[in-house]
Protein backbone atom coordinates (compact mmCIF):
# COMPACT_ATOMS: atom_id res chain seq x y z
CA UNK A 1 0.00 0.00 0.00
CA UNK A 2 1.34 3.41 -0.96
CA UNK A 3 2.09 5.53 2.15
CA UNK A 4 0.02 8.61 2.85
CA UNK A 5 1.48 11.81 1.38
CA UNK A 6 3.64 14.09 3.51
CA UNK A 7 2.18 17.38 4.64
CA UNK A 8 4.38 20.27 3.53
CA UNK A 9 4.59 23.65 5.22
CA UNK A 10 6.67 25.31 2.50
CA UNK A 11 4.76 26.72 -0.47
CA UNK A 12 5.84 28.58 -3.62
CA UNK A 13 4.05 31.83 -4.47
CA UNK A 14 4.03 31.57 -8.25
CA UNK A 15 3.02 35.19 -8.71
CA UNK A 16 6.29 36.23 -7.01
CA UNK A 17 8.69 33.52 -8.22
CA UNK A 18 10.73 34.42 -11.29
CA UNK A 19 12.63 31.16 -11.71
CA UNK A 20 16.11 32.20 -10.57
CA UNK A 21 17.00 28.52 -9.78
CA UNK A 22 18.63 29.33 -6.42
CA UNK A 23 16.13 27.17 -4.54
CA UNK A 24 16.51 24.35 -7.05
CA UNK A 25 20.29 24.30 -6.85
CA UNK A 26 20.44 24.33 -3.03
CA UNK A 27 17.71 21.77 -2.32
CA UNK A 28 19.40 18.78 -0.60
CA UNK A 29 16.95 16.20 -1.97
CA UNK A 30 16.57 17.53 -5.52
CA UNK A 31 12.89 18.26 -4.90
CA UNK A 32 12.61 21.41 -7.02
CA UNK A 33 12.25 21.85 -10.79
CA UNK A 34 11.64 24.89 -12.98
CA UNK A 35 8.64 24.77 -15.29
CA UNK A 36 7.20 27.73 -17.22
CA UNK A 37 9.65 29.97 -15.39
CA UNK A 38 8.41 29.00 -11.92
CA UNK A 39 9.75 26.75 -9.18
CA UNK A 40 7.75 23.58 -8.56
CA UNK A 41 8.28 21.27 -5.58
CA UNK A 42 8.00 17.50 -5.78
CA UNK A 43 6.14 16.64 -2.54
CA UNK A 44 7.61 13.12 -2.44
CA UNK A 45 11.14 14.52 -2.24
CA UNK A 46 10.73 17.63 -0.07
CA UNK A 47 11.77 17.32 3.60
CA UNK A 48 10.77 20.91 4.60
CA UNK A 49 14.32 21.78 5.64
CA UNK A 50 13.80 25.41 4.59
CA UNK A 51 17.01 25.82 2.58
CA UNK A 52 14.96 26.99 -0.39
CA UNK A 53 13.19 29.65 1.68
CA UNK A 54 16.51 31.01 2.93
CA UNK A 55 17.96 31.08 -0.59
CA UNK A 56 15.01 32.81 -2.30
CA UNK A 57 15.89 36.47 -3.07
CA UNK A 58 12.27 37.62 -3.49
CA UNK A 59 10.50 35.76 -0.63
CA UNK A 60 8.54 33.63 -3.08
CA UNK A 61 8.73 30.64 -0.74
CA UNK A 62 6.61 30.96 2.38
CA UNK A 63 5.42 28.86 5.29
CA UNK A 64 1.77 28.00 5.67
CA UNK A 65 0.82 27.95 9.33
CA UNK A 66 -2.16 27.98 11.64
CA UNK A 67 -3.97 31.23 12.35
CA UNK A 68 -3.18 32.46 15.88
CA UNK A 69 -6.91 32.95 16.47
CA UNK A 70 -7.28 29.17 16.44
CA UNK A 71 -6.15 29.05 20.07
CA UNK A 72 -9.43 30.66 21.19
CA UNK A 73 -11.40 27.59 20.15
CA UNK A 74 -10.23 25.97 23.38
CA UNK A 75 -10.83 26.67 27.06
CA UNK A 76 -7.34 25.52 28.01
CA UNK A 77 -4.79 27.00 25.62
CA UNK A 78 -1.31 25.53 26.07
CA UNK A 79 1.81 27.03 24.46
CA UNK A 80 4.71 24.61 24.14
CA UNK A 81 7.64 26.94 23.50
CA UNK A 82 11.14 25.88 22.41
CA UNK A 83 14.03 27.14 24.51
CA UNK A 84 15.47 28.81 21.41
CA UNK A 85 12.61 31.31 21.54
CA UNK A 86 13.75 32.35 25.02
CA UNK A 87 17.28 32.63 23.63
CA UNK A 88 16.11 35.10 21.00
CA UNK A 89 15.60 37.74 23.70
CA UNK A 90 18.35 39.74 25.38
CA UNK A 91 19.52 38.20 28.64
CA UNK A 92 17.97 40.93 30.81
CA UNK A 93 14.53 39.70 29.69
CA UNK A 94 13.63 36.70 31.85
CA UNK A 95 11.67 33.64 30.85
CA UNK A 96 9.12 34.61 33.51
CA UNK A 97 8.44 37.87 31.69
CA UNK A 98 8.05 36.02 28.41
CA UNK A 99 5.67 33.48 29.96
CA UNK A 100 3.65 36.34 31.46
CA UNK A 101 3.19 38.02 28.09
CA UNK A 102 2.27 34.74 26.40
CA UNK A 103 -0.51 34.41 28.95
CA UNK A 104 -1.57 38.01 28.36
CA UNK A 105 -1.82 37.18 24.65
CA UNK A 106 -4.30 34.40 25.37
CA UNK A 107 -2.54 31.23 26.52
CA UNK A 108 -3.61 29.74 29.84
CA UNK A 109 -0.53 27.52 30.28
CA UNK A 110 3.08 27.68 29.06
CA UNK A 111 5.61 24.84 28.93
CA UNK A 112 9.08 24.73 27.43
CA UNK A 113 9.31 21.98 24.85
CA UNK A 114 12.63 20.67 26.16
CA UNK A 115 11.01 19.84 29.50
CA UNK A 116 10.27 16.55 27.77
CA UNK A 117 13.96 15.60 27.91
CA UNK A 118 13.90 16.05 31.69
CA UNK A 119 10.75 13.92 31.84
CA UNK A 120 12.43 11.22 29.78
CA UNK A 121 15.46 11.19 32.04
CA UNK A 122 13.38 11.27 35.21
CA UNK A 123 11.15 8.30 34.41
CA UNK A 124 13.88 6.09 32.95
CA UNK A 125 16.99 7.22 34.84
CA UNK A 126 18.76 7.79 31.54
CA UNK A 127 18.20 9.08 28.03
CA UNK A 128 16.69 6.11 26.27
CA UNK A 129 17.66 4.81 22.85
CA UNK A 130 15.62 2.27 20.93
CA UNK A 131 16.53 1.26 17.39
CA UNK A 132 17.04 -1.94 15.45
CA UNK A 133 20.59 -1.07 14.38
CA UNK A 134 23.63 0.83 15.57
CA UNK A 135 24.58 3.63 15.40
CA UNK A 136 21.30 4.93 16.76
CA UNK A 137 20.24 8.14 14.98
CA UNK A 138 18.32 10.79 16.92
CA UNK A 139 14.72 11.32 15.83
CA UNK A 140 14.67 14.84 17.33
CA UNK A 141 14.92 16.73 14.01
CA UNK A 142 11.96 15.93 11.70
CA UNK A 143 13.79 17.19 8.61
CA UNK A 144 16.48 14.57 9.28
CA UNK A 145 13.89 11.84 9.83
CA UNK A 146 12.31 12.63 6.46
CA UNK A 147 15.70 12.96 4.80
CA UNK A 148 16.55 9.42 5.91
CA UNK A 149 13.15 8.14 4.79
CA UNK A 150 13.45 9.52 1.25
CA UNK A 151 17.18 9.68 0.51
CA UNK A 152 18.74 7.08 2.82
CA UNK A 153 15.99 4.45 3.19
CA UNK A 154 18.51 1.74 4.13
CA UNK A 155 19.22 3.70 7.34
CA UNK A 156 15.62 3.91 8.58
CA UNK A 157 16.20 1.11 11.09
CA UNK A 158 18.86 3.25 12.78
CA UNK A 159 16.31 5.89 13.83
CA UNK A 160 15.68 6.17 17.55
CA UNK A 161 12.03 5.25 18.07
CA UNK A 162 11.54 7.59 21.01
CA UNK A 163 9.28 10.62 20.75
CA UNK A 164 11.08 13.97 20.72
CA UNK A 165 10.84 16.16 23.85
CA UNK A 166 8.07 18.42 22.50
CA UNK A 167 5.73 15.42 22.12
CA UNK A 168 6.59 14.11 25.59
CA UNK A 169 5.90 17.57 27.02
CA UNK A 170 2.55 17.71 25.22
CA UNK A 171 1.56 14.30 26.60
CA UNK A 172 2.54 15.35 30.13
CA UNK A 173 0.71 18.70 29.95
CA UNK A 174 -2.45 17.10 28.56
CA UNK A 175 -2.47 14.47 31.30
CA UNK A 176 -1.94 17.10 34.01
CA UNK A 177 -4.87 19.17 32.78
CA UNK A 178 -7.19 16.16 32.56
CA UNK A 179 -6.25 15.07 36.08
CA UNK A 180 -7.13 18.59 37.24
CA UNK A 181 -10.62 18.40 35.73
CA UNK A 182 -10.25 19.49 32.10
CA UNK A 183 -11.95 17.51 29.34
CA UNK A 184 -9.76 16.40 26.45
CA UNK A 185 -11.83 18.34 23.89
CA UNK A 186 -11.32 21.56 25.90
CA UNK A 187 -7.53 21.40 25.61
CA UNK A 188 -5.72 23.09 22.73
CA UNK A 189 -2.03 22.16 22.52
CA UNK A 190 0.03 24.54 20.35
CA UNK A 191 3.69 24.23 19.44
CA UNK A 192 5.68 27.37 18.71
CA UNK A 193 7.98 26.25 15.92
CA UNK A 194 11.42 27.50 14.89
CA UNK A 195 11.24 25.67 11.55
CA UNK A 196 9.00 24.40 8.76
CA UNK A 197 9.87 20.74 9.32
CA UNK A 198 8.19 20.65 12.73
CA UNK A 199 4.99 22.05 11.21
CA UNK A 200 5.07 19.25 8.65
CA UNK A 201 5.84 16.65 11.33
CA UNK A 202 2.90 17.72 13.48
CA UNK A 203 0.49 17.81 10.53
CA UNK A 204 1.58 14.36 9.27
CA UNK A 205 3.56 12.64 12.05
CA UNK A 206 5.84 9.70 11.35
CA UNK A 207 5.76 6.74 13.72
CA UNK A 208 2.41 7.68 15.29
CA UNK A 209 -1.11 7.93 13.96
CA UNK A 210 -1.90 11.34 15.44
CA UNK A 211 0.07 14.24 16.84
CA UNK A 212 -0.54 15.46 20.39
CA UNK A 213 -0.74 19.02 19.07
CA UNK A 214 -3.79 20.87 17.77
CA UNK A 215 -1.88 23.61 15.99
CA UNK A 216 1.49 25.16 15.20
CA UNK A 217 2.48 28.80 15.57
CA UNK A 218 5.30 30.55 13.71
CA UNK A 219 8.04 31.42 16.24
CA UNK A 220 9.08 34.52 14.31
CA UNK A 221 5.51 35.84 14.46
CA UNK A 222 5.12 35.13 18.17
CA UNK A 223 8.58 36.48 19.08
CA UNK A 224 7.78 39.81 17.43
CA UNK A 225 4.41 39.95 19.16
CA UNK A 226 5.98 39.31 22.58
CA UNK A 227 8.85 41.73 21.91
CA UNK A 228 6.47 44.57 21.02
CA UNK A 229 4.51 43.91 24.21
CA UNK A 230 7.70 44.04 26.30
CA UNK A 231 8.57 47.43 24.79
CA UNK A 232 5.08 48.74 25.63
CA UNK A 233 5.28 47.41 29.18
CA UNK A 234 8.51 49.27 29.81
CA UNK A 235 6.56 52.44 29.20
CA UNK A 236 3.64 51.58 31.48
CA UNK A 237 5.17 49.23 34.07
CA UNK A 238 5.52 45.45 34.07
CA UNK A 239 2.65 42.99 34.41
CA UNK A 240 2.59 40.39 37.18
CA UNK A 241 5.01 37.53 36.51
CA UNK A 242 3.62 33.99 36.91
CA UNK A 243 5.68 31.15 38.37
CA UNK A 244 7.48 29.00 35.81
CA UNK A 245 8.57 25.40 35.62
CA UNK A 246 12.22 24.63 36.18
CA UNK A 247 14.35 22.97 33.54
CA UNK A 248 17.72 21.33 33.92
CA UNK A 249 20.69 22.91 32.18
CA UNK A 250 20.84 19.84 29.94
CA UNK A 251 17.28 20.44 28.77
CA UNK A 252 17.86 24.14 27.99
CA UNK A 253 20.56 23.35 25.41
CA UNK A 254 19.04 20.06 24.17
CA UNK A 255 18.05 21.49 20.79
CA UNK A 256 21.46 23.03 20.09
CA UNK A 257 24.32 21.26 18.36
CA UNK A 258 25.96 18.95 20.93
CA UNK A 259 22.94 19.34 23.19
CA UNK A 260 21.88 15.70 22.96
CA UNK A 261 24.94 13.64 22.01
CA UNK A 262 27.02 14.07 25.21
CA UNK A 263 24.29 12.43 27.31
CA UNK A 264 23.97 9.27 25.24
CA UNK A 265 25.74 6.02 26.11
CA UNK A 266 28.86 5.02 24.20
CA UNK A 267 30.64 7.01 21.51
CA UNK A 268 28.41 9.82 20.24
CA UNK A 269 28.82 12.36 17.47
CA UNK A 270 26.92 15.53 16.49
CA UNK A 271 26.62 16.84 12.93
CA UNK A 272 24.69 19.97 11.95
CA UNK A 273 23.76 21.56 8.60
CA UNK A 274 21.77 19.36 6.23
CA UNK A 275 24.45 19.21 3.54
CA UNK A 276 27.02 18.13 6.16
CA UNK A 277 24.54 15.52 7.39
CA UNK A 278 24.06 14.18 3.85
CA UNK A 279 27.82 13.86 3.36
CA UNK A 280 28.10 11.96 6.65
CA UNK A 281 25.13 9.68 5.94
CA UNK A 282 26.56 8.80 2.54
CA UNK A 283 29.69 7.53 4.30
CA UNK A 284 27.59 5.67 6.87
CA UNK A 285 25.48 4.08 4.14
CA UNK A 286 28.64 3.00 2.31
CA UNK A 287 29.92 1.42 5.56
CA UNK A 288 32.90 3.78 5.70
CA UNK A 289 32.19 4.77 9.34
CA UNK A 290 32.50 2.40 12.28
CA UNK A 291 32.53 2.44 16.06
CA UNK A 292 29.88 5.13 16.67
CA UNK A 293 26.97 4.34 19.00
CA UNK A 294 24.80 7.45 18.67
CA UNK A 295 24.37 10.21 16.08
CA UNK A 296 22.83 13.59 16.85
CA UNK A 297 21.92 15.03 13.45
CA UNK A 298 20.42 18.49 12.96
CA UNK A 299 19.32 20.02 9.65
CA UNK A 300 20.16 23.59 10.74
CA UNK A 301 23.50 25.13 11.71
CA UNK A 302 23.72 25.38 15.52
CA UNK A 303 20.68 23.11 15.74
CA UNK A 304 17.31 24.76 16.33
CA UNK A 305 19.02 28.12 17.00
CA UNK A 306 19.54 28.22 13.23
CA UNK A 307 15.90 27.49 12.36
CA UNK A 308 14.46 29.57 9.53
CA UNK A 309 11.80 31.06 11.81
CA UNK A 310 14.36 32.49 14.21
CA UNK A 311 14.47 36.28 14.50
CA UNK A 312 17.97 36.59 15.95
CA UNK A 313 21.51 35.55 15.15
CA UNK A 314 21.88 31.82 15.74
CA UNK A 315 25.28 32.12 17.42
CA UNK A 316 24.04 34.74 19.88
CA UNK A 317 20.95 32.64 20.58
CA UNK A 318 23.10 29.58 21.29
CA UNK A 319 25.40 31.63 23.54
CA UNK A 320 22.47 32.98 25.57
CA UNK A 321 21.03 29.51 26.03
CA UNK A 322 24.37 28.14 27.22
CA UNK A 323 24.66 30.99 29.71
CA UNK A 324 21.12 30.25 30.87
CA UNK A 325 21.92 26.55 31.21
CA UNK A 326 24.87 27.34 33.49
CA UNK A 327 22.51 29.05 35.94
CA UNK A 328 20.04 26.16 36.11
CA UNK A 329 19.93 23.96 39.20
CA UNK A 330 17.67 21.24 37.83
CA UNK A 331 13.98 20.57 38.10
CA UNK A 332 12.17 21.19 41.38
CA UNK A 333 11.26 18.32 43.71
CA UNK A 334 7.51 18.87 43.28
CA UNK A 335 7.91 18.49 39.50
CA UNK A 336 9.81 15.25 40.01
CA UNK A 337 6.90 13.99 42.08
CA UNK A 338 4.39 15.02 39.39
CA UNK A 339 6.44 13.25 36.73
CA UNK A 340 6.73 10.08 38.80
CA UNK A 341 2.97 10.15 39.39
CA UNK A 342 2.51 10.02 35.64
CA UNK A 343 5.38 7.56 35.15
CA UNK A 344 3.38 4.56 33.90
CA UNK A 345 1.31 6.68 31.49
CA UNK A 346 4.39 8.49 30.13
CA UNK A 347 6.42 5.32 29.68
CA UNK A 348 3.51 3.84 27.75
CA UNK A 349 3.47 6.88 25.43
CA UNK A 350 7.20 7.32 24.84
CA UNK A 351 7.81 5.05 21.89
CA UNK A 352 7.19 5.66 18.22
CA UNK A 353 5.95 2.96 15.89
CA UNK A 354 8.23 1.83 13.10
CA UNK A 355 9.12 4.62 10.66
CA UNK A 356 8.76 3.52 7.05
CA UNK A 357 11.20 4.17 4.21
CA UNK A 358 9.85 6.25 1.32
CA UNK A 359 12.70 6.02 -1.16
CA UNK A 360 13.03 8.60 -3.95
CA UNK A 361 15.85 6.57 -5.43
CA UNK A 362 13.67 3.61 -6.45
CA UNK A 363 12.99 3.87 -10.18
CA UNK A 364 10.27 1.22 -10.36
CA UNK A 365 8.54 -1.34 -8.15
CA UNK A 366 9.52 -4.06 -10.62
CA UNK A 367 13.21 -4.91 -10.16
CA UNK A 368 13.77 -5.78 -13.84
CA UNK A 369 12.18 -2.51 -14.99
CA UNK A 370 14.20 -0.57 -12.44
CA UNK A 371 17.42 -2.13 -13.75
CA UNK A 372 16.46 -1.23 -17.32
CA UNK A 373 15.78 2.37 -16.26
CA UNK A 374 19.15 2.51 -14.52
CA UNK A 375 20.82 1.44 -17.76
CA UNK A 376 18.84 4.15 -19.61
CA UNK A 377 20.11 6.74 -17.13
CA UNK A 378 23.69 5.67 -17.71
CA UNK A 379 23.21 5.92 -21.49
CA UNK A 380 21.67 9.38 -21.15
CA UNK A 381 24.53 10.59 -18.96
CA UNK A 382 26.93 9.80 -21.81
CA UNK A 383 25.04 12.34 -23.94
CA UNK A 384 24.83 15.05 -21.26
CA UNK A 385 27.61 17.60 -20.56
CA UNK A 386 27.94 17.09 -16.76
CA UNK A 387 28.08 20.83 -16.09
CA UNK A 388 24.95 20.90 -13.86
CA UNK A 389 23.97 24.36 -15.11
CA UNK A 390 20.26 23.98 -14.33
CA UNK A 391 19.21 25.49 -17.67
CA UNK A 392 17.11 22.41 -18.39
CA UNK A 393 14.98 23.10 -15.31
CA UNK A 394 16.54 20.21 -13.35
CA UNK A 395 19.30 20.74 -10.77
CA UNK A 396 21.88 18.45 -12.40
CA UNK A 397 22.54 16.32 -15.45
CA UNK A 398 21.90 13.20 -13.37
CA UNK A 399 18.57 14.64 -12.18
CA UNK A 400 17.58 15.39 -15.78
CA UNK A 401 18.44 11.82 -16.79
CA UNK A 402 16.26 10.50 -13.96
CA UNK A 403 13.43 12.84 -14.97
CA UNK A 404 13.66 11.61 -18.56
CA UNK A 405 13.39 7.90 -17.71
CA UNK A 406 10.47 8.71 -15.39
CA UNK A 407 8.67 10.46 -18.25
CA UNK A 408 8.88 13.92 -16.65
CA UNK A 409 11.29 15.52 -19.14
CA UNK A 410 13.09 14.85 -22.41
CA UNK A 411 16.64 15.18 -23.67
CA UNK A 412 15.78 18.20 -25.79
CA UNK A 413 15.65 20.33 -22.64
CA UNK A 414 19.47 20.24 -22.46
CA UNK A 415 20.84 23.38 -24.09
CA UNK A 416 24.05 21.59 -25.09
CA UNK A 417 22.05 18.87 -26.83
CA UNK A 418 20.01 21.60 -28.54
CA UNK A 419 23.14 23.28 -29.89
CA UNK A 420 24.34 19.98 -31.32
CA UNK A 421 20.98 19.51 -33.03
CA UNK A 422 21.12 23.02 -34.49
CA UNK A 423 24.56 22.37 -35.95
CA UNK A 424 23.07 19.44 -37.83
CA UNK A 425 20.03 21.42 -38.99
CA UNK A 426 19.52 25.13 -38.32
CA UNK A 427 15.75 24.68 -38.53
CA UNK A 428 15.92 23.07 -35.08
CA UNK A 429 16.58 26.51 -33.55
CA UNK A 430 12.90 27.50 -33.68
CA UNK A 431 11.83 24.13 -32.26
CA UNK A 432 14.34 24.45 -29.44
CA UNK A 433 13.11 27.93 -28.58
CA UNK A 434 9.60 26.57 -28.05
CA UNK A 435 11.04 23.78 -25.92
CA UNK A 436 12.83 26.26 -23.68
CA UNK A 437 9.70 28.40 -23.38
CA UNK A 438 8.09 25.37 -21.70
CA UNK A 439 10.85 25.48 -19.09
CA UNK A 440 11.40 29.20 -18.62
CA UNK A 441 8.25 30.88 -19.92
CA UNK A 442 7.89 33.17 -22.95
CA UNK A 443 8.56 36.40 -21.07
CA UNK A 444 12.04 35.35 -19.90
CA UNK A 445 13.19 34.04 -23.28
CA UNK A 446 11.68 36.68 -25.51
CA UNK A 447 12.45 39.58 -23.20
CA UNK A 448 8.91 40.95 -23.30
Amino acid sequence: MKPLPFHHALKVKEDVCFGCTRCMMICPTGAIRINRGKAHVNPDRCVDCGNCMEACPVNAIVIEQDDFQKIYRYKYRVAVVPSVMIGQFKEEITEEQIYSILMELGFTHVYEAEFGSDILHEISGRYTTYADRSPVISSFCPAIVRLIQVRFPSLVQHLNLIKPPLDITAAYATRQLIENGARAEEIGMFYVTPCAAKIAAIKSPQGESKSGFDGVINMDFLFNLVHKTIVKQKQKGNSPIPPHRNLSGEAVVWSLTMGEAPHMPGRSLAVDGIHNVIEFLEKLENEEIHGIDFLELRACDEGCAGGILGSGNRFLTAERLRHRAESMEGIASHLKQEIQAQGEYLRHNLKLERIEARSIVKLDDNLQTAMEKMEQIQDLLKKLPHVDCGTCGSPSCEALAQDIVQGKADLSRCIFYQRRQELLDSRNAKINLERMIKVWGREKLEGS
